[in-house]
């Protein structure tokens, strides 16, 4: 819990700077006082109560979502089975996952800022706990697995245009990929599966409600998220 609330203050600040429309630049202050957003004055603003010192307007995620992320995260390390070093693998890509899952469903961004520091850190340490015992086997499928369903994605996007994957998330399949692919084709198999089947039913509910048109376009980054930790979870807890 600690280590959640420790966190927080930074998956908070990626969050608010990043979560603007694609093509605007990074926000620096608070849209309603232009009171400036940084680490230095990290509550409330960067606190569960994600509000702006000055004007009290909220910033960023909405008040508590981040701390209960933060804090599922935990739970997913401790219930998935595995070394020391693929706990800090997953531990370091959830750090991550987390702001890009709230970033892409506020504006439908995934920034590559976030998606690239996922993506390689889980891979030098999946790398390094190769080196470790693990061997190189899990480590070269989980290479050939991450870069494998990027360009996969990448290629929707030149084939298909908007009807396809954005870029962003083809650079965070990269990262998803190679998580699961260390454990087994299967594994990364039934995360896939697992992620359409998400936004197919969220996208069924939303229609049921009239919540959404048939041309509506849901963001994909927290289906793919999601989808992978619980596959992890179920598939391989302890």
């Amino acid at each position: 819990m600690l280590a959640a609330l420790a966190v927080g203050p930074l998956v908070r600040l990626a969050v608010a700077r990043y979560a603007v429309p694609p093509g605007c630049v990074d926000r620096a202050g608070c849209a309603g006082c232009g009171a400036p957003l940084g680490l230095d004055r990290p509550l409330p603003a960067l606190g569960p109560a994600a509000r702006c010192p000055d004007c009290r307007r909220r910033i960023g995620a909405p008040p508590g979502v981040v701390e209960a992320a933060l804090l599922t995260a935990l739970v997913v390390v401790a219930l998935v089975d595995g070394s020391v070093g693929e706990r800090a693998a997953l531990a370091w890509w959830l750090v991550w996952a987390v702001p890009l899952a709230l970033v892409d469903a506020a504006v439908h961004r995934l920034p590559d800022r976030l998606s690239y520091p996922a993506a390689a850190g889980t891979w030098v340490l999946l790398g390094l706990t190769a080196l470790a015992g693990a061997g190189p086997t899990p480590w070269l499928r989980a290479t050939e697995a991450g870069v494998g369903l990027a360009l996969g994605f990448a290629a929707t996007t030149l084939l298909l245009g908007r009807r396809g994957f954005g870029l962003g998330d083809a650079k965070l399949a990269l990262s998803v990929g190679t998580l699961l692919g260390w454990y087994g084709w299967p594994v990364l198999l039934a995360g896939l599966v697992l992620t359409f089947a998400l936004s197919a039913l969220v996208a069924l509910l939303l229609l049921a409600a009239r919540r959404a048109r048939w041309s509506s376009h849901l963001p994909f980054g927290p289906f793919l998220i999601t989808a992978t930790t619980l596959t992890l979870t179920l598939l391989t807890h302890t």
